[in-house]
């Protein structure tokens, strides 16, 4: 991390509800190049890097269920400014879609089963998730959007983790999507409490989502690169990689999932807030690390950005 000019939080302030500034939906333009590609990308690693491309083909159906139920929710809220941060979660979540789909495209390049994945996922939304009653929906999108929020505070906090490749675009396209799953991490939470609030539907959402994330998507991420090269199920080098991503995954000490066990189940906790884990500096030093004009990582991407006006 280049920390020269700009330095890293190291405590937390206290995100606060009386001062939200508006959340801008920004329309980016990566224009991916096959040639480019890091397929070890995740601290040179195949299984675990796997795990982020069927996180990335998954992310394109969960942020398409995400948007569908938002936009259905939103008629039913009086609050302006919710209503223009709903507008802003579908905004945002809307560009994440196409973007990775365009990644996803580029993997197909590289003979990630992309297609396969794909069929897969669209089955699983399109008679399962898509068919629940529009309450349990919403605790799904709620849930859905925790783990977001648990992933994007994880790297907030491992930046470095995305600098182990010179795959810029890949670490960009990663780093801009982190940002605004912090940024809105509080939206779904909110309708969800503000439409109905019943716990235990609330925990049901969480559980399918646990499901879908935990188990899932890290068997597609198993998979990728066992389809993409047969091969590797007699390589003793991709046994020893697989060891390694487990505990990149898993681990207590630095594992994506199993370090932020805490957070991920302060969910279940009765009064959770998802500002409870606050994000507030590095919302602040990320903003100025990726998107400062002259100096962020995101600023030869980044086309234009738009605040949804709150309207009464």
């Amino acid at each position: 991390m280049n920390s020269a000019a700009l330095k890293a939080p190291t405590g937390a302030a206290t995100d606060s509800d009386s001062r939200r500034p508006g959340i801008p939906i920004r329309h980016m333009k990566f224009e991916f190049d096959a040639k480019s590609v890091d397929t070890h990308f995740y601290l040179n690693t195949e299984l675990a890097s796997g795990y982020f491309s069927a996180l990335s083909i998954f992310l394109t159906f969960g942020e398409d269920l995400v948007i569908e139920t938002a936009r259905y929710h939103r008629n039913f809220l009086k609050d302006p400014e919710l209503k223009q941060r709903v507008t802003a979660l579908i905004g945002q979540e809307a560009l994440h879609s196409k973007v990775h789909d365009e990644w996803n495209d580029i993997l197909e390049v590289h003979r990630f089963p992309v297609s396969f994945y794909r069929f897969l996922a669209r089955n699983v939304f399109d008679h399962g998730f898509l068919r629940f009653p529009q309450p349990l929906k919403l605790s799904l999108m709620a849930g859905i959007e925790h783990f977001t929020a648990v992933l994007a505070q994880f790297f907030m906090q491992h930046e470095d983790y995305f600098f182990e490749s010179d795959d810029e675009k890949q670490r960009a396209l990663w780093m801009w999507h982190m940002l605004e799953e912090s940024e809105h991490k509080d939206i779904a939470y909110d309708v969800y409490q503000t439409l109905n609030g019943n716990y235990v539907l609330r925990v049901s959402g969480f559980a399918m989502a646990l499901f879908t994330i935990w188990f899932l998507v890290a068997l597609g991420g198993v998979g990728i690169p066992l389809l993409r090269k047969p091969r590797n199920l007699l390589s003793r080098r991709f046994w020893r990689d697989a060891r390694r991503s487990v505990g990149l995954i898993a681990s207590r000490r630095n594992g994506i999932y199993g370090s932020t066990l805490g957070h991920v189940f302060d969910y279940l906790r009765p009064g959770f807030h998802p500002n409870d884990h606050d994000t507030s500096e590095y919302l602040a030093y990320y903003k100025e690390r990726l998107l400062n004009p002259e100096t962020g990582l995101l600023a030869p991407y980044l086309v234009k950005e738009v605040v949804p006006p709150v309207r009464a």
